[in-house]
């Protein structure tokens, strides 16, 4: 299977509720694409100005495409995580994330063409990333990982990556059978991705 037509179809997955943005740079690198999700819940009583609370919940996904994942491809996304995803886009700049924030995922989607090797598996399902802000009253920040690999079409994930297994497997079938991607959604709506602002 082809790593290209893979992630067309992961991204049209993504594109019902995330801000997709093509290409996205971190700190120099370029990488395919990076999706963006944000919600606001709140409670209140009669009117909104007697408002209980409010809670705001993210995610981030950092899409990366490797020929062949390697350990130092996992340090590039644990450095783009800690020195720029967290900082700039969780705390804009800040030293805790604003006052209703309750927890933001950091997904990193890894299409590689080669299988993963034994070292590089366990190295995946050991992939971590967890921050609580004062001690959790302004929330929490964790990241997850799931690598797809075509020459095998396997799926691995870290411990907190485990939900997105089902639908990353589901994606294998989405391109067996021919259907199609986000690129092919964008013609037709005469759309085109989000463009990061620098």
């Amino acid at each position: 299977m082809n790593s290209a037509d893979y992630l067309n179809r992961l991204l049209l997955k993504y594109s019902g509720t995330f801000d997709i943005y093509q290409p996205y740079m971190i700190m120099g690198r370029e990488y395919p694409a990076y999706g963006y999700f944000f919600s606001h819940v709140e409670k209140y009583v009669l009117v909104r100005k007697a408002n209980m609370w409010s809670a705001d919940s993210y995610e981030h996904i950092l899409f990366a495409d490797p020929e062949e994942l390697t350990d130092g491809h996992l340090e590039e996304y644990r450095q783009a995580i800690a020195e720029y995803i967290e900082p700039t886009l969780i705390l804009k700049g800040e030293s805790l994330p604003e006052p209703n924030h309750m927890y933001s995922y950091i997904t990193i989607a890894v299409v590689t063409a080669k299988a993963l090797s034994p070292e590089i598996k366990k190295a995946v399902r050991k992939f971590k990333f967890e921050k609580s802000y004062m001690h959790g009253i302004r929330g929490y920040s964790q990241a997850r990982i799931a690598v797809v690999s075509m020459e095998d079409e396997a799926v691995c994930v870290n411990s907190m990556g485990r939900s997105l297994k089902k639908m990353y497997r589901g994606v294998f079938e989405d391109v067996k059978a021919g259907k199609s991607g986000y690129l092919e959604a964008l013609k037709k709506q005469g759309a085109e991705s989000f463009k990061q602002q620098f």
